[in-house]
């Protein structure tokens, strides 16, 4: 069977000091470093080898597509990282490397009602209906979503989000005020 040589240009060493890899093979060790971290760590190790990304990819059970990644994060990194180095202590650096190994902020979609719209629906949702002139007991979402789009609470809300919003609380309305209730205390001479 023939050695075959790889394609390709053989892909650029990541530079790891001899620091850096102690903290790495530290975060390795430890019983509490999550396996993603883990992960991680393994590949830039093995692309400050003479490890091709191929083989990487193999070896981790991962796509050569995260290894290149991995790899670009990293040579992004080197010149912070070892300013950090240079100035900061150990757990400065462990910081900095599981930070670097960390997944990026994903923006998500925005909110489509602030916090205090929020709070004003669940505030009508807690109310009876009857005070709001409806003709039903209890909210159903079609009728909560009229009510805070009339009340100018929101512009529109659907009748499946007003839904998640009584499901979500399990809002019933109280029959009677439960603040101005009051039970007598029961103290040692009311026994």
């Amino acid at each position: 069977m023939k050695n075959r040589k790889p394609r390709g240009p053989q892909p650029e060493k990541v530079k790891i000091t001899a620091r850096q890899d102690q903290v790495l093979q530290t975060l390795l060790r430890r019983p509490t470093t999550s396996q993603q971290l883990a992960q991680r760590a393994r590949i830039v190790r093995q692309c400050a080898s003479e490890a091709r990304t191929q083989h990487i990819a193999e070896a981790e059970g991962v796509t050569v597509q995260t290894v290149k990644t991995w790899r670009k994060r990293w040579q992004a990194a080197e010149t912070p990282l070892a300013a950090i180095e240079t100035a900061g202590t150990d757990k400065d650096l462990a910081e900095a490397l599981a930070t670097t190994l960390s997944d990026l902020p994903r923006s998500g979609a925005p909110l489509k009602f602030t916090a205090e719209q929020v709070c004003h629906i669940i505030a009508v949702a807690c109310e009876p209906p009857e005070d709001s002139e409806r003709p039903v007991t209890e909210w159903p979402p079609r009728e909560l979503a009229e009510e805070v789009v009339q009340r100018a609470i929101v512009e529109s809300i659907s009748t499946r989000q007003a839904g998640r919003f009584l499901k979500r609380g399990g809002f019933e309305t109280a029959s009677q005020s439960v603040l101005a209730q009051s039970s007598p205390r029961q103290g040692p001479g009311n026994l």
